[in-house]
Parts: C-alpha cells; structure tokens; sequence
C-alpha cells in the first residue's frame, strides 16, 4: 500500500513551532484545514464541524442539540419549535427489549439512555422530561410501530441514536436495508438521526461506514481510528439546522489543538490513499473468521460485525472467556464482551488497519489452535 512516516510528520510539526495548546479558543490554520476536508469527504448536506475531545462528550453535545428542539439553553433563547411536547430518544434494544444495547458515552445523559442511574432515569420519565425508547435490532415493522406511536399525543421523536456496527453489545452489524428504511421514517417525522461513529470510522473504504450504506444522518460523531491514537480527538460533523448550541452549550476549550488536527489529516491522507487495500483486507479477515465458524460450528454461534470490526460469539460466558484467555496466554491481546447481562458472549475483534493478509492469517492460526483447545 501507500505508506509514509505519520509519526515523523507530527514531530517535524513540533520542531516548527506548531503547538498543541490545550485552552485555545481560537481554531488555527491546520484545524480550518481539517474541518474542510471533513465537510468534504463526509457528504450528506454535513457542513459544520464542532471540535471536541473525548467521543463522550461529542456525543452529548449531539444529544444536546436534539434536546434543543424542546427545551431553550438558555434564557436568552425563544421557545424552541417543539416547546411543551416530550421528548423521545429511541435507541438500540438488547435481547430482552431493554436498552442496556445502546453506548454513546459515560456523560450522565448518554447514561440514562442506556438505563443507568435508574432513579434518576425513572423520575426523567415520571416527569415527563424526557423518554427512551429501545428499538429491536433490524426489526423495522418495530421500528415503524414505535414512530408512529411517539409522534402523537404528548410525545414527538427527538432523535435515533445508533452505531453500524454494535460494537458495545456483541459486534452485531445493523443492516443496510434496516436503517434506510428507519432513516426514511424518521425524514418524514422530523426525527434528527445520530451516526455514532467512534468505532467504525476509519476502518472502511471512504473512512465513513454511513457512506458506504448511503445513509445522510444529521450528527455524525467522530474518533478513535481519525486521530490515529496518537490524541484523544472527536468530531461532531451536523449541518446549520441541527448546529443550534451557542459556543459554550456544546464546544470544549480542548478540541481546537492544532496537532490532533494533523494526526486527522494524515490519517485520512492514507486511508484515501489505500481505500482498496482496507476494503480488500476487511472482506480477507470477515472471510476468514466465517471459514473458522465453518471450522467450529460446534464451538461458534456466529459471526458478527464487517469487515476489521468483527465479534465470534459463542453459547456461553465460559466458552467465550475460555477463548480469549488461551489466546491472552499465546500473547494476543484479545477480551470477551461479557459486562452486559442480556448481550450475547462474544470476543471483539478489531484488527489495525496497518494489518496484511499475514496478519490475519497469523491470527486466525491462533484463534484456530485456541479453538481447538477451548472444551
């Protein structure tokens, strides 16, 4: 593929003087830089980007925004165009119809929404300040049901809250024909949608997974694989009807340094670079880790995820933590979701995007010797 020495770049920036400076409300030239080619290569009418720093905190700023469409920020506000009707966030369902699926985050908002802080989360509810609403997972006749049902009377939809792939409950791969058909939905019930896509960005072809599935949602959040884990750095990409915060509802001091600004940019400059060779790779591994399900379909459930973002799931906690801990003893550093009572017990997969076909086959050798001693 197209390689060059990321990391060589960032420290030239260092030696010329470019700062890094933490408190700094002003965005300087590399950041501009950025937030243009963000608007340019996400697409889907995106034009505004609000710079952050943690994925939590970009997506409460998202789920803030939402909320502002009920409730002013502040006084100096006029009554929003949904005043006086309650709001409803739908998000990702587990298995028994709770939303313990869904993760956007460890702020208090996000929390509730995954039924964290149940006191607090009940009187929310009881108060009529606002509703969660778990949706079944490629489920859209649910899907349907529920919009129509939280659009009349007191309620109005205030947003849908979703990743791709569910990588915080089991890896499972939201399908491309489930979510046009619930984006459609929510287009003609004013619903704003939130792509959260911490986890998946950067590791398809095109850096965004929404693109791939043609989806225009109106947030789409950002990090992880942009910054290259050299800095904790996350975006809000949204468009001027959503952008309704002042500067201080949403933005941090902390998002505008100017060297996580860069480690953005080369990023993207290899990853546009080597768009086939991820997409090549990403179908490499799905295939592989299917041929090993075929290998051990008594030991296997399924496979889930796409592409470098997978998850092997199995029948027990046991059998999943079994799996993980011979490969740990092998030196791989691999971990078994199993935090979530109703998720089903998998182990997380994602591979670099540096990775080869080598790499993957010297882990799915392992992964094979693992399974073949995993009783």
């Amino acid at each position: 593929g197209h390689g060059f020495n990321g990391y060589k770049l960032i420290e030239n920036a260092k030696k010329l003087g470019i700062s890094n400076a933490a408190h700094n409300n002003t965005r300087g030239y590399i950041t501009r830089l950025l937030e243009t080619e963000l608007v340019k290569t996400a697409g889907g009418g995106i034009d505004r980007v609000i710079n952050l720093e943690t994925g939590s905190v970009a997506c409460e700023a998202a789920i803030k925004m939402m909320l502002s469409r009920f409730y002013r920020l502040d006084k100096t506000y006029e009554a929003p165009v949904y005043s006086g009707r309650i709001p409803v966030f739908f998000v990702m369902a587990d298995a028994n119809g709770t939303g313990e699926a869904n993760y956007h985050g460890t702020t208090i908002t996000a929390q509730t929404l995954r039924g964290m802080w149940p006191e607090i989360s009940d009187k929310i509810e009881s108060d009529g300040i606002y509703k969660t609403v778990p949706v079944k997972i490629n489920d859209i006749d649910d899907f349907k049901d529920k919009t129509v049902m939280y659009n009349s009377g007191k309620y109005k939809t205030a947003g849908f809250i979703h990743e791709i792939v569910l990588m915080n409950y089991g890896g499972i791969l939201l399908t491309k024909d489930y979510l046009k058909a619930a984006y459609e939905l929510c287009e003609k019930y004013d619903t704003p949608v939130m792509a959260d896509e911490i986890q998946s960005c950067m590791w398809y072809k095109g850096m965004y997974l929404h693109k791939l599935y043609g989806l225009k949602p109106d947030f789409v959040i950002l990090g992880k694989g942009f910054p290259g884990g050299q800095y904790p750095a996350s975006r809000v990409l949204t468009n001027a009807k959503m952008d309704t915060l002042n500067q201080f509802g949403a933005l941090v001091t902390n998002g505008q340094e100017e060297l996580a600004s860069l480690t953005y940019l080369i990023t993207m400059i290899f990853a546009m670079a080597n768009g086939d060779i991820i997409e090549k790779l990403g179908n490499y591994f799905e295939a592989s880790l299917r041929k090993l399900h075929d290998e051990f379909p008594d030991k296997i459930t399924r496979i889930e995820g796409k592409g470098h973002c997978a998850a092997i799931h199995f029948e027990s906690v046991e059998k999943a933590i079994n799996f993980t801990g011979i490969l740990n003893s092998m030196c791989v550093d691999i971990s078994a979701q199993v935090y979530k009572a109703n998720c089903p017990p998998a182990a997380l997969l994602k591979i670099p995007l540096i990775a080869s076909e080598k790499t993957v086959d010297f882990l799915t050798d392992k992964m094979r010797a693992a399974l073949t001693e995993n009783n």
